[in-house]
């Protein structure tokens, strides 16, 4: 069986949910063209539906399932596809899961089961009954900011006894290092890919194989390259690359707060492709923080 990292390849877009302005309802038009986008123009190497970006979290079951098959339907296998399937109930992941599995996905993407807080012990079980039920390539999926929870790396080895499950996204800004101990305890045909922009290269040094990139819808461009000079041992280069595009990132966060997605979606609209705001309760970026994001994207050479 080929490693994920060899179907997924550098770059995984966590693709943005466009919302109609008027009532807040998915806009599946907007997220075929939206997926159109990534792939002509060469963003991405995968795209992932459905995950933290994708805001997840406020949609329906029915939604979700949708959004899975518009996404699918407008890649038209053109790059691999990733469905976001974590649930906080080990049912409704299970019944995700299936869903994605019969649609055809290359992976599935579980987050740890959140807001109820399980053990280590609990977290095992619950990611054990998803991959027993399911035939579809497991990534798991830890962002311990939103989730509450930490999968260690114990758990993550104890979890490679599963054939199905072979990766993990791991939002390394919480915890830089944690990559290098995952490598530690698991088999060579597991994967480990960064879910930070910031920290593409620092992962990478510890054998990632790429980045779940949000910032990548707009900045995909760069980012490829930035990883191409790091495989191609052109450290500094990269280096340089790295260091124009992090204020980027560090700027998505609003003032006081941790989320980053009305600030990628307001990113994604000066670029003119229409998502839409975030849904509530998330607001959309005030005008004075476009204001800064529209200069970091002018900097960077994404807007004239």
């Amino acid at each position: 069986m080929k490693k994920l990292g060899e179907i997924l390849k550098h770059i995984i877009v966590p693709l943005v949910t466009p919302f109609k302005r008027q009532n807040q309802d998915v806009d599946y038009a907007a997220t075929e063209k939206l997926v159109d986008h990534l792939i002509r123009d060469r963003l991405c190497d995968s795209i992932l539906v459905a995950g933290t970006t994708g805001e997840f979290n406020t949609l329906s079951f029915e939604e979700r399932v949708e959004l899975f098959r518009a996404a699918k339907g407008a890649a038209d296998g053109r790059v691999p596809m990733v469905a976001g399937t974590g649930a906080a109930s080990t049912r409704e992941t299970i019944l995700l899961t299936q869903k994605a599995e019969e649609m055809g996905y290359d992976c599935a993407m579980i987050v740890a089961p959140y807001y109820c807080r399980p053990t280590q012990e609990e977290i095992l079980e619950h990611f054990k009954m998803v991959a027993r039920q399911t035939g579809i390539r497991i990534m798991l999926y830890n962002i311990p900011l939103f989730t509450g929870v930490n999968i260690d790396p114990a758990t993550v080895a104890g979890l490679t006894e599963l054939d199905n499950i072979l990766g993990i996204k791991d939002e390394a800004g919480l915890n830089p290092t944690q990559m290098t101990e995952y490598a530690r305890v698991t088999p060579d045909r597991f994967t480990i890919y960064n879910g930070d922009d910031i920290m593409v290269l620092c992962g990478m040094a510890q054998g990632a194989a790429g980045v779940v990139s949000g910032g990548s819808h707009v900045i995909g461009t760069q980012m490829k390259q930035m990883i191409e000079l790091f495989l191609a041992g052109k450290h500094e280069q990269a280096r340089e690359i790295h260091m124009s595009l992090d204020p980027l990132f560090k700027a998505l966060p609003p003032p006081g707060g941790v989320n980053p997605i009305p600030a990628l979606k307001a990113a994604v609209e000066m670029t003119g492709i229409p998502v839409g705001p975030p849904r509530l309760p998330l607001l959309e970026s005030s005008a004075e923080h476009k204001k800064i994001l529209r200069k970091h994207l002018e900097r960077v050479g994404v807007l004239p």
